[in-house]
């Protein structure tokens, strides 16, 4: 199979389909049997055994994607030096920046780099919610930031600070014997203490009987594996609660990983993240790096990093050249959307560690329109990663390893119309790495085409899902592993054709 054929849209094209121009209406087709498109555009999703449904994805990225990501004002320009490093001026500019007041809105205005060269040495730092950096152009020829000389390192940091705080005396018990994956509601020991609109942690511990079920204590050893211990692997999902009936409590956005009484079940508590910074914004700006050879490693690693960061965005962004990524979105990040921007010609050792393109271990997250080229893992999620997230409308060319979840029991992923000419795959990893075991459940392959796509079933604690997938199936690196639910692979015509569309549309029109 030849890139050229992997697809029936426009290859590599990244405006196919978007939010203003997706149309979900019904058509002619075939629809799953999880979940279903009416004519009025609504959906109907339909149980399994265990009453789990496809969960809702709509409410992911900038705001939830209730509002559009807005074009803030210029209050400061500045011009590209001669010569030089450039550090400094852009450092002091975006400092300056942080100091201005926010507005109603909480922005403190606009950074404009004009068109330009713009050689970095060090690193650039976004400590301040409410501030954007704007270049004039995402290609050689507009607005070009250089990580210039050696070091391994991300050229900007977009980081607030601090960690999520249990309110205590918050914490009660979630009473259902059994939550499925899906539902936005569940009955607790007591809700007396909780308020509509109150920010909550839907907690999911990880005891010792349930890492044995998973067999996560039982990988095939080999030089620096570890086994999954009990306490590792507990969820924390970021939630706000909608609405109290009695003890019943309802929340945002969904179970995204089934809650067993039998695996110490759930609980709920409140929380406060006081220092995670908000409203930043980074766009139409060329990242490149300099570097000495093809598998150079001591240069720059990654262009834009976020971390501690809510309700932010990076668009019309591109990096040539970095080691690791475009961008990365790491612990405390949520409701980030990251949309049409390009990683390309990774330098760097083609191994472990390497060439994660667009890599996210935050949660409510969400990638859209974007383009990745020599890579190795191009649309990747980490460790213990919570959702909702979702990687939309993608593609990939040359890549090296496989798209999917990367290791050690990431949650409630949508992969929407991803188009690659290598792999994408959700299994049991085992000894691979230190011991990546399990990587992944409710993780949704939605209309994806790839040369060939493993998806399993977790021994416990429910699914995986390949749906409208064109491309071999393949059994994945160990070959006992149950296969995850399959459906319609090679056959044309899947409505809706986005999941992640068609929910946002449904969510919007109140349907």
């Amino acid at each position: 199979m030849t890139f050229t054929t992997l697809k029936r849209f426009a290859v590599l094209g990244l405006a196919a389909l978007t939010i203003t121009a997706f149309h979900t209406g019904k058509k002619d087709g075939w629809q799953s049997k999880f979940v279903t498109l009416n004519g009025d555009g609504s959906l109907a999703y339909h149980p399994d055994k265990d009453g789990g449904t496809l969960p809702d994805f709509s409410l992911v990225g900038y705001h939830q994607n209730d509002v559009p990501i807005p074009d803030v004002p210029v209050v400061k320009t500045i011009e590209a030096p001669k010569d030089g490093d450039a550090g400094q001026l852009i450092q002091d500019a975006i400092d300056e920046l942080s100091k201005r007041s926010p507005d109603a809105s909480g922005f403190r205005g606009t950074l404009l780099l004009k068109k330009g060269t713009y050689k970095v040495a060090g690193q650039l730092f976004v400590k301040a919610g409410g501030v954007v950096l704007r270049g004039e152009g995402d290609d050689k020829n507009g607005t070009r930031i250089i990580a210039a000389g050696t070091g391994q390192r991300t050229l900007l940091n977009v980081e607030g600070s601090g960690s999520i705080r249990e309110v205590g005396g918050s914490r009660v018990k979630i009473t259902d014997s059994f939550v499925p994956v899906g539902t936005k509601s569940f009955n607790v020991e007591s809700a007396a203490g909780f308020k509509v609109g109150d920010p909550v942690i839907l907690f999911r511990p990880s005891p010792q009987n349930w890492i044995h079920d998973l067999k996560m204590d039982q990988i095939v050893e080999r030089e620096g594996t570890k086994q999954w211990k009990a306490g590792e692997y507990d969820m924390h999902y970021e939630r706000v609660i909608t609405k109290i009936e009695g003890n019943k409590v309802f929340i945002d956005n969904p179970v995204v990983l089934q809650l067993e009484a039998q695996y110490g079940g759930g609980a709920l508590y409140k929380y406060t993240f006081n220092t995670r910074i908000q409203e930043v914004g980074v766009e139409h700006i060329y990242f490149e790096s300099e570097y000495a050879s093809e598998t150079d490693e001591n240069h720059g690693w990654i262009a834009v990093g976020f971390k501690n960061t809510a309700n932010g965005w990076v668009r019309n962004v591109s990096a040539r050249y970095y080691g690791y990524a475009c961008v990365s979105l790491e612990g405390g990040t949520r409701n980030i959307t990251v949309t049409d921007s390009k990683c390309v010609d990774a330098k760097s050792q083609i191994t472990g560690g390497r060439r994660y393109s667009f890599n996210n271990t935050g949660q409510l997250n969400l990638f859209m329109n974007c383009h990745a080229e020599d890579g190795r893992h191009d649309y990747v999620t980490g460790a213990r990663v919570c959702g909702p997230n979702v990687f939309y409308n993608s593609t990939a060319k040359n890549e090296h390893a496989d798209i999917g979840p990367h290791h050690r029991w990431s949650s409630g992923t949508l992969y929407d119309n991803i188009v690659t000419d290598g792999e994408i795959n959700v299994q049991d990893r085992g000894y691979m790495g230190s011991g990546h075991g399990w990587s992944g459940v409710t993780q949704i392959l939605w209309n994806c085409t790839a040369k060939k796509a493993a998806v399993q079933k977790p021994w416990v604690s429910g699914t995986n899902y390949c749906i409208g997938f064109h491309g071999t199936e393949d059994p994945g690196h160990f070959k006992d592993r149950w296969a995850g639910e399959w459906e319609g692979r090679d056959k044309d015509g899947l409505q809706p054709q986005s999941l992640y569309m068609a929910q946002l549309n449904a969510r919007h029109a109140g349907k």
